[in-house]
């Protein structure tokens, strides 16, 4: 048999609103989070040979690991143990999304990797065991075998995909991403949210103000919020000081995605001219090695 060949798309994700409630007794934190996947992002090509010997990944941008911590290769590994499928899978990745910013690149690259394998071994998992093993890879994999934007719960791992006027308010939504040149580690971004311990929300809170808004489900309307931006901004203070500009100067609405270290505005009805206005402030504030991508919400 020869080697079969698949190319799929990798999307970022923005989180839209993100509120850590507190500490779960497994050591992880509890959430509720509404996130949407964009139309930016990486692309993974998956090479399937039956009679191949062993798993490889190559990538086109330097310092991303190509071993067995990369989520790609590690999503082979789970993938090979639950279906026991034979042979190797060649991975392929061509990846634009930064490393540490917060929008999910390596949950994304290995839930794509999920889908390329299940679908080149004839689907050996069921959409609900692929989810379940997304899950296991981590707490943002499972989002992505999602087409549109989520509610994610729990640790992230429970989904609620928006349908009908909540999704069409959040898709096509057009965004600036932006981010420094460093990066924010999540693990420390969780950590510092429990020592500190006063600055988780009220999940009862959240979730009401969730369902009134999908009473009258705007754009305008949408809740938008980040609570690990509390212990981010007290470290990394370029990231408020630049929000509070392009806010003051813009009138931009404008948040951090995850635990950052990139954030996001909304640039709907922006003309060229004031868009690129935006994109000089972001690039005097943070220098020209500073990442900026405008794309809009699937």
């Amino acid at each position: 048999m020869t080697a079969e060949k698949l190319t799929l798309a990798a999307p970022a994700k923005v989180n839209l609103l993100l509120a850590i409630t507190g500490m779960r007794a497994d050591g992880f934190h509890d959430l509720v989070s509404v996130v949407a996947p964009l139309e930016f992002g990486d692309t993974l090509e998956v090479t399937y040979d039956p009679a191949g010997q062993a798993d490889t990944l190559t990538c086109d941008m330097p310092g991303v690991p190509l071993d067995s911590t990369n989520l790609v290769l590690r999503a082979a590994e789970l993938f090979r143990g639950k279906t026991a499928v034979a042979g190797a899978f060649a991975f392929a990745l061509d990846k634009r999304i930064p490393h540490g910013a917060g929008l999910g690149g390596g949950s994304s690259d290995g839930a794509s990797a999920l889908r390329a394998m299940n679908r080149l071994t004839g689907e050996p998992l069921t959409e609900t065991e692929l989810a379940a093993l997304a899950a296991e890879l981590g707490s943002d994999c499972p989002l992505f075998l999602q087409a549109g934007p989520v509610i994610m719960r729990g640790r992230g791992e429970v989904l609620e995909p928006l349908t009908g006027a909540t999704r069409k308010a959040l898709s096509g939504v057009e965004l600036l991403v932006f981010k420094p040149p460093f990066g924010v580690a999540t693990g420390w971004a969780y950590g510092r949210m429990k020592a500190r311990g006063d600055v988780y929300v009220d999940a009862a809170q959240v979730e009401a103000g969730l369902a009134e808004w999908s009473k009258a489900p705007e754009l305008g309307k949408f809740p938008f919020a980040n609570n690990m931006q509390t212990v981010a901004f007290e470290k990394y203070l370029a990231l408020p000081v630049l929000l509070e500009q392009l806010r003051s100067a813009f009138g931009l609405t404008c948040i951090m995605s995850g635990s950052g270290s990139a954030c996001f505005a909304l640039i709907g009805g922006l003309d060229e001219e004031k868009l690129d206005a935006v994109k000089t402030a972001i690039r005097a504030a943070w220098g020209p090695q500073a990442f900026i991508q405008a794309t809009s919400t699937l």
